[in-house]
């Protein structure tokens, strides 16, 4: 009896002493998205396109091979070089849901007159309500939205010369009510806003600017 109880001791410290590394594992989940498996003109399965406020999808989102890629030869594009002012191309990835997290992309810049550039969406409840920041070459600023019913409330704005046609990264560090935003690995924006809690992460143009992303790379903070 004394041995089997000794037995039954050392078993569950054996366990409460694994309890803290199991917990551990699971303090970030990482995701990453280089789109170099995925085939030309297709679009990954997790990867959902918004509606524009006319009901056509919210703009031409593909993977296209190109040797203007950040890394490997593929990139996700949006394409439609066309829209209203307030035509906001917008894709969501399922699966991502997240209160606290670390998200970042590249993006390039290809071309746009009434608008250029691209962002990033997270905490967003579908695509008409999220936060965003965004990089606008021809504004030269970078700037943190939220986005409600469809309707863009600027939050606060940092003026930085962008240049077109280079690679460039934004990243978004929030937890709780924080937001960072970091262009390029410098921080440009730090604010506290507490209207949106969670929701999924995805990318953002506007307008007619077209604008390849690569890299995108999710950590769910806890």
């Amino acid at each position: 009896m004394l041995r089997t109880a000794h037995l039954r001791i050392l078993l569950l410290l054996a366990l409460t002493t694994a309890i803290p590394a199991i917990g551990f594992s699971f303090e970030s989940a990482t995701r990453a998205w280089t789109f170099d498996d995925d085939p030309p003109e297709s679009l990954p399965p997790e990867f959902q396109v918004g509606t524009l406020f006319d009901g056509r999808p919210a703009g031409d989102w593909k993977i296209l091979q190109t040797e203007m890629a950040k890394n490997g030869k593929r990139v996700l594009g949006q394409l439609m070089g066309k829209g209203a002012e307030h035509a906001y191309k917008v894709v969501l990835i399922q699966g991502t849901r997240a209160t606290d997290l670390d998200v970042r992309a590249s993006f390039l810049p290809i071309s746009g007159k009434a608008d250029m550039g691209g962002g990033l969406i997270w905490r967003a409840t579908d695509d008409r309500n999220y936060y965003l920041t965004r990089a606008n070459p021809l504004e030269q600023n970078i700037r943190v939205y939220r986005v409600v019913n469809g309707i863009r409330h600027m939050l606060q704005n940092f003026n930085q010369t962008i240049d077109v046609k280079h690679w460039h990264t934004l990243q978004v560090v929030n937890r709780g009510c924080r937001i960072e935003v970091f262009y390029d690995e410098q921080r440009v924006l730090d604010l506290c806003d507490k209207a949106l809690t969670q929701g999924q992460i995805g990318l953002w143009t506007k307008s007619d600017a077209i604008t390849y992303f690569d890299d995108l790379q999710l950590d769910i903070l806890h």
